[in-house]
């Protein structure tokens, strides 16, 4: 179908992933951008804020991400800008690793099932 222009509309796939730990969400793409920030930033304070989430959101979300998950994603230290820090633990960034690796395979099977479903066909 053309538009008013006579040009064909190009589609694009989009798409969201998340994981639920049996009927609980676990942890979404959004916490994944949370997981690098935080491993790029060594902050949760500076993670949330370059993820453009509040600090208290993101403290619930990483408490959750953890608990549904059963183990630490995140070490954490108390104390302020100048003691304080964080840092993914290494099952942390052994989880990352792995949804990276899941995420890149699961993007290119949707890429291919796109293309086979909407190629073009001439007429």
């Amino acid at each position: 179908m053309a538009d008013v222009h006579g040009r064909s509309p190009r589609l694009a796939i989009r798409h969201k992933v998340w994981l639920d730990a049996g009927r609980r969400f676990a942890l979404g793409d959004g916490g994944v951008v949370l997981l690098r920030a935080v491993d790029t930033a060594g902050s949760i304070r500076a993670a949330a804020e370059r993820a453009g989430w509040s600090y208290r959101h993101t403290l619930a979300y990483l408490d959750n991400a953890e608990r549904s998950l059963g183990f630490r994603l995140v070490a954490r230290v108390r104390g302020g800008v100048e003691r304080g820090g964080a840092a993914l633990t290494p099952r942390g960034r052994d989880f990352l690793r792995r949804y990276d690796r899941f995420r890149r395979r699961l993007d290119h099977a949707l890429r291919d099932l796109y293309a086979a479903a909407f190629r073009e066909r001439r007429a």
